[in-house]
């Protein structure tokens, strides 16, 4: 039986021996993107660019749209809110989904706390939020992710606060810009399948990325996707803590496969619409790679929109 404090090394071993490894090269950031110091105009790519960094002066003298490039922050100071509500403690493959959180704010932490950066986090369990200061350093990141690790499963809790209920809260501190990190599934208490209803964390979550860049961490695993043909089984809801038997049938579970395909696909365009990074992590697959593609893939996105064309750039 290991220990926290072995888990803990033992990622901490993981990020710096292959993320970190993956990752190496000059400080541009987890995630490359704005910080608070003007850059270089560039033309302006529809669809990838966000309109509130329009160069109006570079654009009418050109008369091609133009945008204003942020040199991103040396220190920062991130947030991390970790949802380790009822419905993450569930897992059907290697771990569970509330071990895919302590290891996604493991991960941002070793990489980002090895440039100064200051972290900190808001924890949504049972009925609190809670929040843990920002410190710099190992002891207090070690200190963090032990808080997590070490916290108990999750409560059916009359009128518990919701995933928006903590991003609000997350958005309404006044802080310097950095980096804000939301983990969690996106499920929520009451879901609509239906395309055309926003989300509760909709709202907050855009308004937290008004002011700073937000990476969302979607965790989820394999059998919230797809149920397996094992016919008549007991379901739990983790949130209310209802039960239902259901005779999952070929018809039952195509239903479900459909619905949560649906569910899926609302979140990511909710997230797009949001203007925030997007990661997937599930609990049957290597999250290590998964975070090591997305942020390479980020890199290689943020270099080729960064690139001046020949003619019409302002230098």
């Amino acid at each position: 039986m290991h220990t926290a404090e072995q888990v803990l090394r033992r990622l901490e071993l993981t990020v710096v021996r292959r993320l970190d490894g993956l990752l190496h090269g000059s400080y541009q950031g987890l995630i490359p993107g704005p910080g608070s110091e003007a850059g270089d105009s560039r033309i302006y790519v529809p669809g990838e660019d966000d309109v509130r960094r329009m160069d109006w002066a570079v654009t009418a003298r050109t008369s091609v749209p133009h945008v204003k490039d942020l040199i991103a922050d040396r220190e920062l100071e991130t947030w991390v809110l970790a949802d380790l509500s009822p419905s993450m403690d569930f897992g059907t493959a290697a771990v569970e989904k509330r071990d895919l959180v302590v290891a996604a704010v493991g991960a941002i932490g070793f990489l980002t706390s090895r440039v100064g950066n200051r972290f900190g986090a808001y924890v949504l369990h049972d009925e609190y939020i809670h929040r843990m200061p920002a410190r710099g350093g190992r002891a207090a990141l070690y200190g963090l992710l032990n808080s997590l690790a070490q916290a108990p499963r999750g409560r059916s809790v009359p009128d518990a606060p919701d995933l928006a209920e903590a991003v609000e809260a997350l958005a309404a501190a006044r802080r310097r810009r950095g980096l804000r990190v939301i983990v969690s599934d996106f499920l929520d208490n009451r879901p609509s399948l239906d395309p055309g209803l926003e989300p509760l964390w909709e709202r907050p979550v855009r308004r937290l990325a008004a002011r700073h860049q937000v990476l969302a961490v979607e965790v989820i695993d394999p059998r919230e996707l797809e149920l397996p043909p094992v016919g008549l089984i007991s379901l739990t809801d983790p949130e209310s803590g209802r039960s239902r038997q259901v005779r999952l049938t070929a018809k039952v579970r195509a239903a479900y496969a459909e619905a949560a395909a649906r569910q899926r696909e609302i979140t990511r365009a909710a997230l797009r619409r949001c203007g925030v990074d997007h990661l997937v992590l599930r609990t049957d697959r290597d999250w290590v790679a998964d975070i090591a593609q997305f942020v390479l893939r980020q890199r290689r996105t943020a270099h080729v929109a960064h690139r001046h064309p020949a003619a019409g750039v302002a230098r």
